[in-house]
């Protein structure tokens, strides 16, 4: 593959995957919820049933910022989730609280992926320096070294993506056992978790072009 193709592919795959999630996103975020309950009365009710009532819930900056921070045992929501009644709302702190479960019960890729995550930061950093030198001074091993170090970004992505697919399917299940989204409402559902769940493989996707743009960059360096 040529590498210019490679290059417009790192490109384009990330923005086809953002435009999919925040088409949906704004589509669902003007559906009103029927059971009229915000994304935080949401989130409380599935953590309340789960033996979760310790588990603080707050809100935060931004769009899509939202995350559970198994550290502090806190469900982070944006203000439009935190306050929003509508699919939208519901599906992503369902999806957050979906988390939390997973670090009450213990969900083993969960633990894998906190567990190397300080290494994935440490290893980009190190991963750009090495990419940069390699470049500028023509050593191959320092390009070598920098693939392996983003292979570690790819492994810890990989590992990213039952989680994520956990967690959604989590939400789901609460929210249709807890009575909290009509069946007619799945379908909203399905769509804002299944297109945030492509981010994360369009993420993978992207990393392995980027390992493979390194070394045909540095092949055709002349």
């Amino acid at each position: 593959m040529d590498i210019i193709w490679i290059y417009l592919l790192m490109l384009v795959i990330p923005l086809i995957a953002s435009s999919n999630i925040n088409r949906n996103y704004k589509k669902y975020k003007k559906v009103d919820l029927l059971k009229k309950k915000s994304g935080f009365e949401v989130a409380r009710k599935i953590l309340d049933e789960n033996g979760l009532s310790d588990i603080y819930i707050v809100e935060v900056k931004g769009d899509l910022t939202d995350h559970y921070d198994p550290k502090r045992k806190t469900v982070r929501l944006s203000s439009d989730i935190f306050h929003g009644d509508s699919v939208a709302a519901a599906s992503v702190a369902a999806h957050e609280c979906g988390h939390a479960i997973q670090d009450k019960e213990g969900y083993s890729w969960m633990k894998v992926r906190s567990a190397i995550f300080p290494v994935v930061s440490l290893s980009n950093n190190i991963a750009y320096i090495t990419l940069i030198l390699g470049f500028v001074l023509q050593i191959y091993d320092l390009i070598m070294i920098s693939v392996a170090l983003t292979g570690i970004s790819l492994l810890f992505q990989v590992i990213t993506l039952p989680v994520e697919f956990d967690a959604s399917r989590r939400a789901k299940k609460e929210l249709i056992e807890l009575n909290l989204i009509d069946k007619e409402e799945l379908n909203g559902t399905n769509k804002v978790l299944n297109s945030a769940a492509l981010t994360y493989v369009a993420g993978v996707l992207t990393t392995l072009l980027q390992m493979l743009y390194y070394l045909l960059a540095y092949r055709d360096r002349d």
